[in-house]
């Protein structure tokens, strides 16, 4: 004969056995087993029913649902107040107080505030509007209700949040949680945990496979952890692929039971522009058939049909298409504690050790006067041959004949030795010759050498932190360092203490440059005309020496 197979119940389900296990509703239990359950019961004849634990609570007949109590529930706060008709009779023959606990999520605060009104309470898990309540009351001999209790701090701000971003690899979902993340943060009003897709693969389910099997269990992992998460009141931001609705369906179950709110965001960047930004050649690998079961290539993704806001993040800034997760949040009266425009983070006053940005000098010998180090500056885009030459040879013109700097750049994806966009070229100012200049990809080499970062998005500085995260004191996104500059006040600091002050400055990353690229003479000016803006604050304050 088959083994009877165990299956632990939804918490209403939990509620419905109690109540039929102490007599106060009779059976069936109304109870829904998954496919691979159901058939096991139907084979065994039966399903055993644990607690959360795994405590064996009942035995139920399959299909017929009928109840064999096995033991009581001996989980959960005031578990003394949950008693069956006959033991509240018994214990309270006076009377009691009856509290309806069903579909409450902080049920301790509830019996908290009605043991301080009565000595006698006696719990009951049912809900107050459900139709089964009169009976349910009957059986426990109508005792008297105690009101619905407006918890302290019931307010929106109070309520656990999980923002769920899912796309395909490298539409910008991971960079767009980390951008909310920040504005979090930043305000400072909620307690925020960041559950990336691969950062949670290396450590909570490290060893899976990309299966489609594994790949559902790391999702519902992550879902687990976030619903804990809002549970008590914090704020998940999940960033996984997410490609099959049925799981992210029961992440948003497992939210609702936890009574969080559930954010669906999709990031619906088309598979084309995310073969384009592929930064690790994992496309191409799944397209040579390197990477089975590849999301997009050789695995579906299925499109959600509940997204609370679809983004597309081609041709876009960070900060203008986070603009409409923000507005979807709004929309659904959730509140991050966001204010209107996060506050810089003050400036740290007292002396710190110095920072990597600036060198310390190497002990000289009797007589040897000092040659200062050039400051480098490196600017960073995608493919080296748009924004970070503009703005490399735009900062050599501002800079003039100043020897102790050097402005160079590089592409996170960049190309070897190819010529400038030609729609940037003409929009360089008179006098500069963009013909000569040749594009290069970043390399560990180039980072190392710079003292300054300075990128033309935010994910252009994500890229390089995610491998190499100690150098955060050193890059920034152009309009993040140029909004730092203006904050710092400039014209009072020499070079050396504005990139000490800068070091210590951590505010959001504005004033994305967006990709000109192919988009024509109207966002190849835009970029033109904000890199100029941008590099004439940052410029004339680097080349200040003391």
């Amino acid at each position: 004969m088959p083994g009877v197979p165990q299956f632990c119940p939804s918490a209403r389900e939990l509620d419905d056995l109690e109540l039929i296990a102490s007599g106060a509703l009779p059976g069936p239990l109304d109870l829904e087993l998954p496919a691979d359950v159901a058939e096991q019961a139907t084979a065994a004849g039966s399903v055993e029913l644990v607690d959360p634990e795994g405590l064996p609570l009942a035995s139920v007949t399959w299909p017929g649902r009928e109840v064999t109590a096995l033991t009581r529930p001996a989980y959960g706060p005031f578990r003394r107040l949950y008693l069956t008709p006959a033991e509240a009779r018994a214990q309270h023959p006076d009377g009691f107080t009856a509290v309806l606990v069903g579909g409450i999520v902080d049920r301790p605060a509830v019996l908290r505030a009605a043991l301080a009104e009565n000595s006698a309470v006696v719990a009951i898990p049912i809900a107050a509007n459900d139709p089964r309540t009169p009976r349910v009351l009957a059986a426990y001999g109508d005792p008297v209700v105690a009101p619905p209790v407006v918890l302290a701090g019931s307010d929106p701000s109070e309520q656990g949040v999980v923002v769920f971003f899912t796309g395909l690899s490298g539409s910008g979902k991971s960079t767009l949680a980390r951008a909310l993340m920040d504005r979090v943060l930043e305000a400072g009003e909620r307690t925020v945990t960041s559950l990336d897709g691969d950062v949670v693969r290396r450590n909570l389910s490290a060893g899976l496979s990309f299966s489609k099997a594994d790949r559902e269990t790391n999702i519902r992992r992550i879902g687990w952890v976030a619903a804990e998460i809002a549970r008590h009141g914090g704020v998940a931001v999940c960033s996984p692929i997410a490609p099959f609705d049925e799981t992210r369906q029961q992440v948003r179950h497992y939210v609702d039971e936890a009574g969080g709110a559930f954010f669906l965001v999709h990031v619906a960047t088309p598979l084309e522009e995310c073969e384009r930004r592929d930064r690790k050649g994992l496309y191409a690998k799944a397209r040579a058939g390197e990477i089975p079961e590849f999301t997009g290539i050789s695995s579906p993704y299925e499109t959600p049909q509940d997204a609370d806001v679809v983004v597309d993040t081609t041709g876009r800034t960070i900060d203008d298409a986070l603009a409409d997760v923000l507005r979807g949040l709004e929309r659904r009266g959730l509140d991050l504690g966001l204010g209107p425009t996060p506050q810089p983070t003050p400036l740290v006053e007292q002396p710190e050790p110095a920072s990597p940005l600036v060198e310390q000098p190497e002990p000289l010998g009797e007589g040897v006067v000092e040659t200062p180090r050039p400051l480098r500056v490196l600017f960073v885009c995608t493919a080296n041959i748009s924004r970070s030459p503009f703005m490399e040879l735009t900062a050599r013109r501002l800079a003039g004949e100043n020897a102790d700097i050097v402005f160079e750049s590089a592409g996170t994806r960049g190309f070897t030795d190819r010529e400038m966009d030609e729609a940037m070229v003409p929009l360089l100012a008179a006098g500069i010759d963009g013909a000569a200049f040749r594009s290069r990809p970043l390399t560990r080499q180039l980072l190392d050498e710079a003292d300054l970062v300075l990128t033309a998005e935010a994910s252009h500085r994500s890229f390089i932190l995610d491998d190499f995260p100690g150098l955060f004191r050193k890059v920034f996104t152009l309009g993040q360092a140029a909004a730092a500059i203006e904050r710092i006040g400039p014209d009072s600091l020499p070079r050396e203490e504005l990139l000490r002050r800068l070091a210590e400055t951590r505010g959001s990353a504005d004033n994305d440059v967006a990709d000109p690229y192919r988009r024509g003479p109207e966002a190849a000016q835009a970029a033109a005309d904000l890199i100029t803006e941008l590099l004439g604050v940052v410029v004339p304050a680097l080349t200040r020496r003391s």
